[in-house]
C-alpha cells in the first residue's frame, strides 16, 4: 500500500526546495556582459562557461519541478504509484528513491 500522504509531504518539500533554488539561480543564468578592456579572454570564457552551466542547471530544476507537480496530480487522482506506460505498480524502493518517477523500472529499461 502506497503512503500517499507521506509521499505528498516529500514531494511538496522537494518542490519548495526546487522553487527556491530556481529563484536563487536566476541571476547566474543571465547572459554574461563583461568589459573586454578590463577582463582577459580566459576570464570571459570562464564566465560564459559558468553561465552555460547555470542555464543548464536551471533547466534541470524546471524539469524536476514539473515532475514533482505531475506526481502530486497523480496522488490527487489516485494513480500515484502506477506506471504511466504499463499501469503496473512502481516498486516501493524506486518510489522511495524518487517519488516523482512516472515509470516502473521495466518500462525505463525498455527505453
Amino acid at each position: 500500500m502506497i503512503e500517499a500522504d507521506r509521499f505528498r509531504q516529500l514531494l511538496e518539500q522537494r518542490l519548495h526546495q526546487l522553487e527556491q533554488e530556481l529563484a536563487a539561480g536566476a541571476d547566474a543564468a543571465k547572459p554574461v556582459e563583461l568589459d573586454p578592456s578590463r577582463v582577459g579572454r580566459l576570464s570571459r570564457m570562464d564566465a560564459i562557461a559558468g553561465q552555460a552551466m547555470s542555464a543548464e542547471t536551471q533547466q534541470r530544476r524546471k524539469i524536476a519541478i514539473a515532475r514533482a507537480k505531475s506526481a502530486l496530480l497523480r496522488i490527487d487522482d489516485g494513480s500515484f504509484g502506477d506506471c504511466a506506460e504499463c499501469g503496473e505498480p512502481i516498486g516501493a524502493p524506486r518510489l522511495e528513491h524518487d517519488p516523482s518517477t512516472p515509470l516502473c523500472i521495466d518500462c525505463v529499461r525498455e527505453r
